[in-house]
């Protein structure tokens, strides 16, 4: 498949600053979600990019410096699980997306943006494709930063808190993961709106 086609296209407009735009972290149970805006130069080539979770942590980790490395710029929007609690998952990665956006405004003027999936109300020209970040070298590139990004932060808490496996999990609600919150109970950073922990905490509620 040929992941340049839709940059391709515009570049032809004489469109050259694209921003893909790729979210992470709307399944798991706890922590953020994270998007990312990502504008890479026409003559980028990194040999095997794909969607992020199609990759070994391996590839991702190397890929995800190359990246920063080379590409034009990136932006990164955080929203936190109390947002998403208040807002619910689907229009706090909207907020994510256009943080990451507005992050990337602020170093170019950006001209176009190709979206994952997720159609966004925005003042710049923008397309949303179905799994884009298997189609859009861009959104590919997102993808990446976006991933590792957040699993950097759920390494972290893994070093706080070993006992719950957030760093082999990362926050989705695997067997182990839950198995942990019943054992261990529940740590800030949880989204009490998700139906896991929603039940955990009515338990808790009810003893």
């Amino acid at each position: 498949m040929n992941l340049w086609k839709y940059e391709q296209e515009l570049y032809k407009q004489k469109i050259e600053y694209i921003g893909g735009v790729d979210e992470v972290g709307r399944g798991p149970l706890i922590g953020p979600v994270v998007a990312c805006c990502c504008v890479l130069p026409k003559d980028f080539v990194l040999e095997g990019l794909t969607d992020s979770k199609k990759l070994s942590e391996k590839k991702r980790n190397l890929f995800y410096d190359y990246i920063k490395e080379h590409c034009i710029c990136y932006g990164i929007g955080i929203v936190s699980p109390e947002k998403i609690d208040e807002v619910n998952i689907y229009e706090a990665t909207k907020l994510a997306m256009i943080e990451a956006i507005e992050e990337v405004k602020k170093q170019i003027p950006l001209e176009y943006i190709l979206i994952d999936a997720m159609p966004l109300d925005l003042e710049i020209p923008s397309t949303s494709i179905i799994k884009g970040d298997s189609k859009s070298i861009s959104i590919a590139a997102a993808s990446v930063l976006a991933k590792v990004t957040r699993d950097q932060m759920m390494y972290e808490l893994d070093k706080q808190y070993p006992q719950y496996g957030y760093a082999s999990h990362k926050g989705y609600p695997t067997k182990k993961h839950l198995e942990a919150i019943q054992k261990y109970g529940l740590i800030d950073g949880y989204r009490k709106t998700y139906r896991p922990v929603r039940e955990i905490l009515e338990m808790e509620t009810c003893k």
